[in-house]
């Protein structure tokens, strides 16, 4: 990978401020980015609002094009876009999740999802945008089928965890889904056909975030593709050694570059070691960022389109937006 070529720095483009208590998550909007349109982001905060982000194409600037408050009476823990940027998910402490609809450039809450007992800690909707999970304090996870007209009916709730469940993230191509919770685990949740009941397939142990690692697993997609049954994941490597404090956030960018932010207040990025041993992959620190923010590192997206775009939201209330550059 070329990216190795030469030295990187981590330079930060803006620093967006608007959110009056830590900001928890982020979200690009992946129809955004593409050629001639604005690229927009979505952030959401422990003061019970959505932020709509958007660039400037003349100034390259970015600014707050929307604030969507007076729906969640609680923080705002995760945000969403639908595939095809149309609809935004939002999950909050309220034990609702919203779904928002940009109608001739005002976000309309279309739908609120409710069920969960408690706090929603997260959101997620599969590639095709046919399903949407969330999850909770209540141990559940729930699945989603959109239906039309904005109608959303609770196809499944998933029970396995033994704690809290903190987060869910579909695969970015198939029907897969993985929750992770307070229990140390990561579940993997799937349906042998279109219709049939979802199940847990899988449990990767030991996934504490506090044991101040990242994990990397493979699991034989071609294989699932072709109809073949689950195949499992299997563990390759362990990043260890370079974080000592809690890790809150890590996200793959399309270039095969892993960022991560944690409680340490740094920005770091990992890549593929280029003398692969015969033990598998291995992952080498590309670049630390310290101090990229003033307290904990909550969350951090790459950009979706061309440029090497990242951006990380803390609890010190902002939203930075950072870009990898080759140094002369």
């Amino acid at each position: 990978m070329e990216v190795l070529d030469g030295n990187l720095e981590l330079k930060e483009n803006q620093r967006l401020q608007g959110h009056t208590d830590r900001v928890w998550s982020l979200a690009w909007n992946p129809a955004t980015a593409a050629a001639g349109v604005p690229t927009v982001f979505a952030s959401c905060s422990g003061d019970n609002t959505v932020r709509i982000w958007e660039q400037s194409p003349s100034t390259r600037s970015w600014d707050c094009k929307a604030v969507l408050e007076e729906t969640h009476t609680r923080t705002v823990r995760s945000c969403a876009w639908s595939p095809s940027g149309k609809l935004l998910a939002t999950a909050s402490f309220d034990a609702t999740t919203a779904i928002w609809e940009n109608v001739g450039g005002d976000f309309e809450c279309v739908s609120t999802l409710e069920g969960h007992e408690n706090e929603v800690k997260s959101v997620s909707w599969n590639a095709s945008g046919s399903l949407l999970a969330t999850c909770g304090r209540d141990k559940t996870v729930w699945i989603w089928e959109v239906m039309p007209g904005n109608e959303f009916d609770c196809i499944q709730v998933l029970q396995g965890h033994t704690q809290d469940v903190k987060m869910v993230q579909w695969h970015p191509t198939m029907d897969i889904l993985f929750s992770c919770s307070y229990d140390n685990t990561v579940k993997v949740w799937w349906s042998e056909d279109a219709d049939g009941d979802w199940s847990c397939v899988q449990t990767l142990g030991e996934s504490s975030n506090d044991d101040l690692t990242l994990k990397i697993w493979e699991a034989d997609i071609i294989r699932m593709q072709s109809g073949d049954g689950y195949a499992p994941w299997n563990h390759l490597c362990t990043l260890s050694g370079y974080h000592d404090r809690t890790i809150f956030s890590v996200h793959w960018s399309r270039e095969g570059i892993i960022a991560s932010g944690a409680a340490d207040d740094a920005v770091r990025l990992f890549v593929e070691s280029k003398d692969g041993s015969m033990n598998g992959p291995s992952y080498q620190l590309l670049l630390k960022k310290e101090k990229a923010h003033d307290m904990d590192v909550n969350s951090v997206q790459w950009c979706p389109g061309e440029k090497r775009l990242v951006a990380s939201a803390s609890d010190d209330g902002t939203i930075k937006i950072w870009e990898l550059e080759t140094l002369p």
